[in-house]
């Protein structure tokens, strides 16, 4: 007997989450690397502040991208809940509920973004509380990345786990929650260790990269573990493990 094939609701649901994870990567990755990155390079707080008052709505629209993001992320949350699921209730879930905090961390951490642009443009900006305000957006941003670790880690147990999902993909986005578990701690309580830990940060990139292309594809090799019935239809069944 053969193994059941990926639903066409299965597959359909995977790269609308492949989707999301595009806007995500490329959201994330363009309002932190392109530009306000190199707003706030070399230089002291009063050129910062120079510098993002010369760019100040691409420096808005940073902030309007991330949170799409976030909202993108909350979307992702949701489906992957629905797709792995089958796979493991309980995990599924707790994966999701990580996630959403991180979102919502996220989110309101943009409150600092918002007040360093708005002092940064107004006459006799104070350098020093728009740097401040800069830090603490590292640092809550960060703090958002510690639940995203934990989120990664249940995502790659259930893969691992899982007889019809793709083993090496689990491991890989295990390693990628480490290392945002290791990247938090350190900001916390070893910050002169975040330029030498940089490198790691490689480790998520490639392996969530890797997610996205895999869920793009239609989540080949996710398939219910029960014959008969779509991620819809157990939905309704109460977790059974």
């Amino acid at each position: 007997m053969t193994a059941p094939e990926t639903t066409p609701s299965t597959a359909r649901l995977a790269r609308i989450a492949g989707l999301l994870y595009v806007v995500i990567i490329a959201l994330g990755i363009g309002g932190e690397a392109l530009i306000r990155g190199p707003l706030q390079g070399a230089g002291d707080a009063s050129q910062t502040v120079a510098r993002i008052a010369a760019a100040e709505l691409p420096f808005r629209l940073s902030i309007l991208g991330d949170m799409v993001m976030a909202l993108s992320d909350v979307g992702l949350a949701a489906l992957l809940f629905i797709l792995l699921r089958p796979l493991s209730p309980r995990l599924a879930l707790s994966a999701m509920v990580f996630r959403l905090t991180q979102a919502a961390i996220l989110g309101l951490n943009l409150s600092s973004l918002q007040g360093a642009v708005t002092l940064a443009s107004a006459p006799g900006a104070d350098a020093a509380l728009v740097a401040h305000l800069l830090e603490s957006h590292a640092a809550g941003y960060d703090l958002g990345l510690f639940f995203f670790g934990v989120s990664c880690v249940l995502l790659g147990v259930i893969f691992v786990r899982a007889r019809r999902a793709p083993a090496w993909l689990g491991v890989m986005l295990s390693a990628a929650g480490v290392v945002y578990l290791v990247g938090g701690a350190i900001h916390v309580v070893a910050p002169d260790l975040q330029e030498p830990f940089a490198a790691a940060y490689l480790i998520p990139v490639v392996a969530e990269v890797a997610f996205c292309a895999w869920l793009l594809a239609g989540g080949r090799q996710l398939a219910e573990e029960r014959s008969g019935g779509t991620v819809f239809d157990l939905l309704a069944e109460a977790p059974s493990r």
